[in-house]
Order: C-alpha cells, then sequence, then structure tokens
C-alpha cells in the first residue's frame, strides 16, 4: 500500500523554485519532507550528522539521489556558514530525539538542541543570509500534560506532572484539586501553559523559543510547529528512544509482545509522516503562520495499547497481544492530543491519512525490515537512574 504525499493541492500556490536546506534532514521526517519538497519543483540541500544511534550504516537508502546530502555537525559554525549560501528556506529538524534518554545524556541533548539551535541562528545573522522563512520542528512535549476538565465539578484544569509516589502506588489518573473527581482529557491548544518535566522539552522548547525570537528581532517569518506522535516509513527501527510505534514494531518484527507501561490507556495523538510533511509545506507558503506556534496532528486520540494492538494486526500477528507492565517511566504524561483549530484557520491544514490507512501503510513496510529490539536494553539504562519502576 502506498499512500501519497498529499502534496498535490500545494503546487499551484508554487510560483518560483527555492533552494531549501533541511537540518536533520536524512532523518525519518526530514527525508520524507525533502521528497515532498522535490515533488513540488524545488532544490534540497540537507545537512545531517548521520549519527549510529539512528543511521547504523551511514547514509540511508532512502534518500533520494536528487538531494544535496552534506554530512555534519549543526553546531560547527564554519559549516553552517557554507550549507546556508544560496539558501532560501530553512527547515530546523536537526534533534537528538527522546525523553527517556535526555535525563541522563543531559549535556548531549543540550548540547545538540539548545546550542545547536543557537549556532545556525548565529551564521544566519553573520552570513546576513536573506533567508525568506524558518520553519523550525517544535514538540508537544513542551505541555507536559495536556488540557483537562473535571468530569465532577466541570472546572478546567492544567495538571502538573504525577508525583513519583502517585506511580509507584500505579494510581495512574489525574484528580481534580477542588473535588477529588477524576479529570477528563480534552484537545490540547497553543495557549496552554507549558510544563517542562524533561529534559528532552526543555530543549525542544528552547528551540522554539530561540527561533521566534530571532524571527522578532530580525524581521524573518519563523513559524514553529509543534508535532505530535509521528509515525510511518522510514523510523530508525532499531533506536529504543525514538517513537512508540517504532518501538513497539521493532517488537513485533522479532515475534516478541509489544510492552506498554502503565495501564495502556494513556491518550495520545499520532500523526502521519504524510500529514506532516503537508503542514510543514503550508506555513512554508502561508505568510499567516509567521511568528506562530501550531499545533500539528491527528486531533483524534488514540490509546497507546491499542496502537500495539492494531500494529499487531496489520503485521498478521494478532496473537502477540501487548504486555501491560504496570510500570511506569518518571516523566511520563497520562494524557495529550491536539487542538488543530489554530492549524486550520492559519494553514488550511487537515490531516488526510486515518490510522487505519497509516498504520497499514506502516506494517507494509515493516514487513520487509529488520530490527535489532532494544526495549530491553532502554528498560535497563533507565532502571540504572532510576527512571522506572
Amino acid at each position: 500500500m502506498k499512500i501519497p504525499l498529499q502534496t498535490d493541492v500545494l503546487q499551484p500556490e508554487l510560483k518560483v523554485s527555492k533552494h531549501i536546506l533541511i537540518t536533520g534532514g536524512a532523518g525519518f521526517v526530514g527525508s520524507h519532507l525533502a521528497d515532498g519538497l522535490l515533488a513540488a519543483g524545488h532544490r534540497v540541500r540537507v545537512l545531517d550528522d548521520l549519527i549510529p544511534q539512528v543511521h547504523q550504516n551511514g547514509p540511508p537508502s532512502y534518500l533520494s539521489a536528487e538531494v544535496e546530502l552534506v554530512v555534519g555537525d549543526v553546531r560547527d559554525p564554519n559549516l553552517l556558514r557554507e550549507v546556508l549560501k544560496g539558501i532560501d528556506v530553512v527547515f530546523h529538524f536537526a534533534a537528538t530525539v527522546g525523553v527517556g534518554q535526555s535525563m541522563y545524556e543531559i549535556s548531549r541533548y543540550m548540547s545538540v538542541n539548545t546550542q545547536g539551535t543557537a549556532e545556525l541562528l548565529q551564521a544566519i545573522l553573520d552570513t546576513k543570509s536573506p533567508l525568506q522563512k524558518l520553519v523550525v520542528a517544535s514538540s508537544m512535549s513542551i505541555y507536559g500534560e495536556g488540557r483537562y476538565v473535571c468530569g465532577g465539578c466541570g472546572q478546567a484544569a492544567f495538571p502538573p506532572v504525577r508525583p513519583v509516589s502517585q506511580l509507584k502506588a500505579g494510581h495512574w489518573e489525574l484528580h481534580c484539586d477542588a473535588c477529588g473527581g477524576v479529570l477528563q482529557p480534552e484537545p490540547t491548544n497553543e495557549t496552554k501553559p507549558s510544563e517542562i518535566n524533561s529534559i528532552y522539552a526543555l530543549s525542544k522548547r528552547d528551540q522554539e523559543e530561540l527561533c521566534l525570537i530571532y524571527g522578532r528581532t530580525y524581521g524573518l517569518p519563523v513559524t514553529a510547529l509543534r508535532f505530535f506522535n509521528i509515525y510511518g516509513t522510514r523510523q530508525a527501527l532499531s533506536n529504543p528512544y525514538t517513537g512508540v510505534a517504532a518501538i513497539f514494531a521493532s517488537r513485533l518484527i522479532n515475534n516478541q509482545a509489544p510492552l506498554v507501561f502503565e495501564d495502556g490507556e494513556q491518550q495520545r495523538d499520532f500523526v502521519s509522516v504524510h500529514d506532516i510533511v503537508r503542514a510543514n509545506m503550508l506555513a512554508m507558503e502561508r505568510p499567516e503562520s509567521d511568528g506562530e506556534v501550531i499545533n500539528i496532528g491527528c486531533g483524534k486520540p488514540i490509546k497507546i495499547q491499542r496502537v500495539a494492538e492494531i500494529l499487531a494486526e496489520a503485521l498478521g500477528k494478532p496473537e502477540l497481544r501487548p504486555v501491560i507492565s504496570q510500570k511506569y517511566r518518571s516523566g511520563d504524561i497520562r494524557h495529550c492530543f491536539a487542538d488543530l483549530t489554530k492549524a486550520r484557520r492559519l494553514l488550511g491544514y487537515e490531516p488526510q491519512v486515518s490510522h487505519e490507512e497509516g498504520f497499514r501503510e506502516l506494517a507494509a513496510w515493516l514487513a520487509h525490515q529488520e530490527a535489532e529490539d532494544k526495549a530491553e536494553t532502554m528498560l535497563q539504562e533507565l532502571s540504572t537512574y532510576g527512571l522506572t519502576a
């Protein structure tokens, strides 16, 4: 099964071919974006350090031959000055990704994500680069817990991260401070206050705010897109700190049941990489998005346990039922899914790939992949630092 990139609707609006730089563009999302941009008639340059945790075998075979690949570190100021030459638009995707790992590789995450963004902006300033637009990949992790309303008294709530004492007791849901009722999750919009509960989330907020401050100061159009849980082909299956769908997939490929934290009832927003590509291309073309922070997701919550079940069914392995561990990871949130009102208004964005379509496409790709299952290694590393129990 092949899902189209969903970029045809944009092509009539594209008047002039642009020269585009994607930092981190050899990765899962960046490579799909490169395909979409090339199909729309743009030239694409990619800067990527090809870190072994993601790219075990060097440059990935899926990266288009039409892409100009520059291998190097986003923190290298001299290299940045070179790759910015002749560039019209920058998509800043370069980041070290993984909430759990960020809690014990603190300096690396802050260096690559925060300092790397600072170096990019400094290079744009120093070279007087005549950019037309900068789009930065932000993250729903910035929110911490999502938006809630009390099922008892109806009061809106923005709860902090659950304390470890609550998680140790296996009490997963959040309760109202006013009446004690169970809090019910609602779509989270961009006005929800941040509740930073991981080093990764802090570094992503840094990326977002650095770019927006630069844009306001120097008149550069900047859009920050807060991505929710992205899934699709080309995910790094042997990276145990990548998205949960890929972690489940690597287990299933190796005929192991997916491991699910807590009770599996956590709700997330899983969005197809094809919809992410479309959102980025819309952000590049729509001046209404300049200076804005915008959620990009599917807008429909799905339980983590159900994601594992759908993947197992799509791979023809329904007997590999998810193992509900009743364990927790420090800093994990309970529920969060996107309110897409702003994306619809400013971008004309509407998700086009259903969970059923998207996971079928992912399963068709997975059927031809091999992956080393490192879930147990991840758990051991987190346990060593007291981050899971």
